[in-house]
């Protein structure tokens, strides 16, 4: 009788291992790949390369002092200018101070020779222009001395005013000097056209600011 249950218990148990299924198993093997080794980069130094790319262009520029530029203009009218190089400049300060001193020593002579005529008259001596010019009285030698002397004060303050303008031009030209230079700051002359063809094209100034 033992023998019959231990037969069929082992029989069961043969069945009951026999229908366990074992999944089919593929041994894989790691085989490494070629790798290439990257390094990570910090936010700040990607963040500078951002802003270092989208930033504007620099643009050296020589930079005029423009103390310099008025002390030359004060010595040598012109030179300041010719600091600046503002050359087509130096021409017409050169003219214009050449003009008011030439005028001022004009009118200071005629004022020496009647001045010299008016004496004479008043004093009765002898005198060369006097004599030979008895209409002239000493009211009209003293307005022609008094005239020549005006018009040298006037010629002699103009050639100040025109000597400070010098001083002044050749300053503001020294700081003006960078901003004439920068390329997104333009101020040229330019021809106006009427979009409606109604009017002739006109002459103006084109002022260009690029940001």
């Amino acid at each position: 009788m033992k023998k019959i249950f231990f037969t069929f218990f082992l029989c069961l148990s043969v069945i009951t291992f026999s229908q366990v299924t074992r999944n089919d198993t593929i041994r894989l093997e790691t085989v490494p790949m070629d790798s290439v080794s990257v390094k990570e980069t910090p936010k700040t130094s990607v963040v500078e390369s951002i802003e270092k790319a989208n930033a504007p262009a620099k643009i050296t520029v020589k930079k005029l002092n423009p103390t310099k530029a008025g002390l030359y203009s004060a010595v040598l009218p012109g030179l300041g200018q010719f600091y600046n190089k503002k050359y087509w400049k130096i021409p017409v300060v050169w003219g214009a101070v050449g003009v008011g001193v030439g005028i001022a020593i004009w009118n200071q002579n005629r004022y020496l020779e009647y001045r010299e005529y008016y004496i004479a008259k008043l004093n009765g001596t002898p005198n060369e222009f006097v004599d030979s010019n008895p209409r002239l009285d000493k009211i009209a030698l003293a307005n022609a001395q008094d005239r020549s002397k005006r018009q040298r004060d006037y010629a002699i303050a103009i050639t100040g005013l025109i000597y400070i303008l010098n001083i002044v031009d050749a300053v503001v030209d020294a700081h003006l000097y960078e901003g004439r230079k920068d390329p997104d700051l333009t101020f040229t002359p330019a021809i106006i056209y009427d979009e409606f063809g109604n009017n002739p094209p006109k002459t103006g100034l084109s002022l260009n600011f690029k940001f």
